[in-house]
């Protein structure tokens, strides 16, 4: 990996590092909050994939910056194909409209070229 961090690299260090802080002060409610969403994430009659997916699709249209790049990394991870992801931003679009659409055609993209360059 270079010693350039790309925005993507960055925004998850953000949140980790945050996350982080808020763990240590508050370890009980994080714990919790861990575990409900292990929970909810988990293999079920949803595959992991599907569940990334969906939470792409809440990330964009509720227009949360961290969890778009977050749920795009878990996207890419579980195994989402390009066109998997660019039809979630086109559902999400539908109800979301234009500010949806806009992060989906920047952010998303954006962050999905920066993590398969890492790869690499």
């Amino acid at each position: 990996m270079n010693s350039h961090n790309s925005s993507t690299e960055n925004a998850l260090h953000n949140y980790k590092a945050g996350l982080g802080v808020f763990t240590e002060k508050m370890p009980e409610l994080a714990e919790q909050y861990n575990a409900f969403t292990q929970e909810c994430f988990k293999e079920g009659t949803l595959s992991k994939k599907q569940k990334q997916l969906i939470a792409l699709g809440i990330s964009l249209y509720s227009q949360d910056e961290y969890c778009i790049i977050y749920h795009t990394k878990g996207c890419l991870d579980e195994g989402c194909s390009e066109q998997e992801v660019l039809e979630t931003i086109g559902v999400t679009a539908a109800f979301g409209g234009g500010a949806s659409m806009s992060q989906g055609v920047t952010l998303v993209q954006e962050a999905m070229s920066e993590l398969n360059q890492l790869k690499q």
